[in-house]
């Protein structure tokens, strides 16, 4: 489980990796955002669309514990991180649209999340403290809003901000294998492999479903390849904040495990996306026209 000063490490390192996001807004794009009503409704139904009914497939599939199975679906209900954006960035695919999708699945969550959670839960027949989550929440966007100021008020003390916050984000994944995983090595030994499917396959399946969708779409490979990304990648440390916020004692070690492993395995899976997508990034693709959407 998480002790008193990983808990407080952990909220601060989620305060500065929310503060960068902001620092990467400004109030034009969400102008941006709501002049393009499409790429607003495929970030939507990206994030909260596939990825929580993928979460609900997998806990129906697989024999997962009930602990477990809150975990997932937490997971799968977040929004997407910061870390999208890098791996869209060395994908080269298209990384305005990138931001876009990770600022209205971080906006929209805030109510969708509850509404979503209270659904499949109800389905599954889970308990989750659906009002400790929408107050957790609600105090992020907290920093997302102080991120948003220091970059008007200063452009460079918001770059910064916006660089830490996504480093800081990588180091997260880091500061799992060093602190969590070795505390709780023997229950990760005597883990069921449904967990392992449940934890790679949420981000390997939202990857590939995410990016047949852009492509239903007819969207710009570089945009599909954005997509993709964002709707498999899920805000890993967010998810883990919530679960040591919400959950006390020893079952929160139970609730984080798929999320600590989720937070592991989507570097791998993505780095190796990533490889792929580059390698389609020819020579005539570039020549077609593109745009955010």
């Amino acid at each position: 489980m998480v002790g008193a000063f990983e808990q407080a490490l952990l909220a601060l390192m989620i305060f500065v990796i929310m503060l960068g996001m902001g620092a990467s807004l400004t109030p034009r794009d969400f102008y941006l955002a709501l002049r393009r009503p499409y790429g607003l409704a495929i970030g939507v139904i990206s994030q909260y669309g596939f990825m929580p009914f993928i979460g609900f497939l997998l806990i129906t599939l697989l024999p997962l514990p009930e602990a477990i199975a809150v975990g997932v679906l937490i997971m799968a209900c977040m929004p997407g991180g910061t870390t999208s954006n890098i791996f869209t960035y060395f994908s080269k695919g298209n990384l305005a649209l990138s931001v876009l999708m990770t600022v209205t699945s971080t906006v929209f969550g805030v109510l969708l999340i509850p509404i979503i959670l209270v659904i499949y839960s109800a389905a599954l027949d889970l308990e989750i403290p659906r009002e400790n989550i929408i107050a957790t929440l609600v105090l992020l966007l907290v920093p997302v809003a102080i991120g948003m100021l220091l970059r008007k008020f200063n452009a460079n003390v918001g770059a910064v901000t916006e660089f830490m916050g996504s480093a800081l984000a990588l180091f997260f994944i880091l500061f799992i294998m060093l602190s969590w995983i070795p505390r709780n090595w023997q229950f990760l030994v005597t883990t069921t492999p449904a967990t392992y499917v449940a934890a790679i396959g949420l981000g390997l399946f939202g990857i590939t479903i995410g990016y047949l969708f852009a492509r239903a779409l007819k969207l710009h490979p570089r945009n599909a390849r954005t997509v993709a990304l964002e709707t498999g990648i899920q805000n890993g440390p967010l998810a883990i904040a919530i679960i040591a916020f919400t959950f006390a004692g020893s079952e929160a070690q139970s609730y984080m495990a798929v999320p600590a492993l989720y937070s592991l395995f989507i570097v791998i899976v993505s780095t190796l996306v990533t490889l792929v997508f580059r390698r389609a990034n020819t020579a005539a693709e570039q020549k077609m026209p593109d745009s955010l959407l």
